[in-house]
């Protein structure tokens, strides 16, 4: 097939780039800062979506405003690139009859993870207040009778629940998707990534992911500082797997008018502690401090169920905890 990849100079379009042309695909990438290849265009920009449309067979989009946002100056910014960007882009598939779209979602859309409590069963706690970060109790309640909760793993049919800028413009890229694959008849996939990790990551910056921001202070010298006690689990996936996923994504025949939505795991949740102190042994140290930190919006425990793609994609990620810690340590960043 000839591909698209928007956003194929970032982090992981580049991963996803190589993971196509190394299974026969012809790629040509849209990037706003144009490498390797790329043309230089913006989404939100319809004249070099036309060039770039042109005899395409399927669109891999990947290019997003990501992290969770500096502040709520930042909510027109991601409206505008994730959500504007993404109708852009739909429209001009539908107009040039491209048929088949993968689009990058993440696993901020379930807000917090699943929980169960032992009198009410499956619950979804509400945000935690502000009050309780502060005194240091992390753990959500159950919303019914206050009852500590058991995390459970999320599977893809949870009901949504963005809790920032960044997932709310996420959730909003899936319904685009599902209605242009309803109008257009064409196959759409929507690929949940949960804490992606590897080579090229972007250093140090408010849109940092936690993996990019343990191995910055690493490099710089600095103690990683990990938030709140360093129970927080997470389902850390390397960017490679990531890459096949949307090799496999783009590969498989799914049901044409709808939208299949997959979340893309590694299958195996850590901590953050677990995951700050296992890469700062295999980078040699410092070894990392757990402060109380907190940050309002942040979510206590997202892992996920993989099942849906190992069933409808033939994905299951390859690349395991201690290996990809190992491969982080020395990884060059972005």
């Amino acid at each position: 097939m000839k591909v698209l990849v928007t956003g194929m100079a970032g982090f992981i379009g580049s991963h996803v780039a190589e993971a196509l042309e190394a299974a026969g695909h012809e790629v040509s990438g849209l990037d706003r800062r144009p490498a390797g290849g790329c043309q230089a265009g913006d989404v939100r920009d319809a004249e070099p979506l036309t060039r770039s449309l042109r005899g395409v067979d399927a669109v891999v989009h990947q290019a997003a405003k990501v992290g969770l946002g500096a502040g709520v100056s930042d909510l027109p910014d991601y409206a505008s690139v994730n959500v504007y960007g993404t109708a852009v882009l739909l429209a001009a598939m539908a107009e040039h009859d491209v048929r088949r779209l993968v689009l990058a979602s993440s696993m901020v859309v379930y807000g917090e993870g699943a929980y169960d409590c032992p009198a009410h069963g499956r619950v979804r706690p509400g945000p935690r207040a502000r009050e309780d970060l502060a005194r240091g109790v992390f753990e959500p309640r159950c919303p019914r009778c206050g009852a500590e909760l058991t995390p459970a793993a999320i599977d893809e049919d949870a009901p949504a629940d963005p809790r920032n800028a960044y997932a709310t413009t996420k959730l909003a890229q899936e319904h685009l998707a599902a209605n242009w694959a309803r109008e257009t008849g064409g196959t759409a996939v929507a690929l949940r990534y949960h804490n992606v990790y590897g080579s090229r990551m972007p250093r140090d910056t408010p849109y940092s992911g936690v993996a990019a921001v343990f191995r910055s202070a690493l490099e710089a010298g600095r103690t990683p500082r990990v938030f709140e006690d360093g129970r927080q689990r997470r389902d850390f996936v390397h960017v490679r797997d990531v890459a096949r996923a949307n090799l496999a994504a783009l590969e498989t025949d799914t049901c044409p008018g709808s939208l299949t939505v997959c979340n893309v795991a590694s299958g195996e949740p850590h901590t953050i502690g677990e995951m700050a102190a296992a890469l700062a042994a295999e980078y040699g140290g410092p070894e990392p401090v757990t402060t109380g930190e907190y940050r309002l919006g942040d979510v206590r425990h997202i892992v996920a169920t993989s099942d849906r793609a190992a069933r409808d994609l033939g994905f299951r990620a390859e690349i395991g905890f201690a290996e990809g810690m190992r491969d982080l340590a020395v990884a060059p960043l972005g």
